[in-house]
């Protein structure tokens, strides 16, 4: 999980990030992100500190207008506009970093992949806590940015639909993977969103996305990560759909399958925000 040089790899170092800082190819975006009712607010903190050079992603407005399920993702002209005005390139290297407890750069980092955005992307490992724990210098303000050219075209290999989730019910070919906290798919604590039922898509199995991280905020590694894993009954040998609450926390246990080498994930974008709400979708409740 480390970089040699300007090389990335799904995650980077923040001393990697500041050997890097001033690179012309380098762009790198805050993509926090609270869950509703949390009592801070993403943008104003950027504006409070930030990493030097940073851009604001604001990840709760890059999301379809047009879909009645909350935080799904945009169309590819709303993508490719967002992406312009951060100053994304099509060469651009692309590190995304949060300051936020649901560790939400892993969904920027996921969305700058499927839209094929820049020369490649990765996750500032540690985020914005680790980086002013570690003594490196922030930015305050709203810095100006240069526009740049990056054009998004959304791949759908990696991304499912409930239609898909509800078919793969029937023949079972991919193993589904939950984000969410122990209580929320278990059913044992009531959903944050009013009128969502609780529990979880029949068959998935949970990690708590907290689970990933280590007490300096940095993801899980190598045998570690691949030991949680196996210890939650996952199963390497059959394709995987990761879900969560909103297609949030999901990206975390993805981008921790193909830092291990694990190809065939995708993320089902509607997850529980969709299935929850939808009377008509099979739901169980109790341990996996």
């Amino acid at each position: 999980m480390n970089a040699e040089g300007s090389r990335m790899t799904i995650f980077v170092s923040t001393d990697w990030l500041a050997g890097q800082q001033g690179a012309p190819d380098l762009v790198i975006l805050d993509a926090s992100l609270f869950l509703p009712g949390t009592p801070r607010d993403a943008r104003a903190e950027f504006e409070t500190a930030h990493i030097p050079g940073a851009a604001f992603m604001d990840l709760p407005t890059l999301a379809d207008p047009a879909d009645p399920v909350p935080g799904q993702l945009p169309p590819d002209d709303m993508m490719t506009q967002r992406m312009q005005a951060l100053g994304v390139n099509a060469d651009s290297r692309i590190v995304v970093y949060d300051n936020s407890p649901t560790h939400s750069a892993a969904r920027g980092w996921f969305m700058a992949r499927v839209y094929g955005l820049g020369a490649s992307a990765a996750i500032l490992d540690g985020g914005l806590p680790k980086w002013v724990a570690e003594g490196h210098p922030t930015a305050s303000g709203v810095p100006a940015i240069a526009p740049g050219n990056a054009v998004a075209r959304l791949d759908r290999t990696y991304v499912r639909s409930k239609a898909d989730i509800l078919a793969n019910l029937d023949s079972g070919d991919a193993q589904l993977l939950d984000a969410r906290g122990a209580g929320r798919f278990t059913g044992a604590e009531a959903e944050p969103r009013p009128g969502m039922a609780s529990g979880h898509i029949p068959g998935s199995r949970n990690i708590p996305s907290s689970a990933f991280f280590t007490a300096d905020n940095r993801m899980k590694q190598g045998d570690e990560l691949r030991r949680l894993l196996l210890d939650a009954g996952t199963d390497f040998d059959r394709p995987i759909i990761t879900t969560c609450g909103s297609g949030v926390t999901a990206a975390i246990i993805l981008a921790g399958l193909e830092s291990l080498g694990k190809a065939d994930v995708a993320l089902y974008d509607g997850s529980w925000s969709e299935w929850g709400f939808d009377p008509a979708t099979p739901k169980a409740t109790g341990a996996a």
